[in-house]
């Protein structure tokens, strides 16, 4: 008999296999499982990252409204936003109010 389809040799070949494949999927796994953390680990310091420049934008222009931007200018916009804001009130009553009438 041909010593390479001898069955006994196959059947060791077979029982060697095994282990190896799941050696294999154990160290595959563990490589994607690492490399979810670290994927994770990264956003993280991403949206830190944007979370701090963010907040550095804002500060920011706070300064620059402070020191470089008019008071008067300050004032026209506050006085032009208050309005637009009662004129959206107002608007929003008068549907509230026809929704009640309905």
């Amino acid at each position: 008999m041909d010593p390479v389809f001898d069955p006994a040799a196959m059947w060791w070949l077979n029982a060697a296999e095994a282990p190896i494949a799941a050696a294999l999927f154990w160290l595959v796994h563990g490589i994607k499982r690492d490399l979810d953390k670290r994927i994770d680990r990264g956003d993280m310091r991403q949206f830190e990252g944007l979370t701090r420049t963010r907040d550095e934008l804002a500060a920011f222009k706070v300064e620059v409204a402070r020191t470089y931007v008019p008071l008067s200018l300050i004032r026209d916009v506050d006085r032009r936003l208050t309005e637009q804001l009662l004129r959206i009130e107002d608007k929003l009553g008068e549907v509230r109010r026809k929704q009640e009438s309905d």
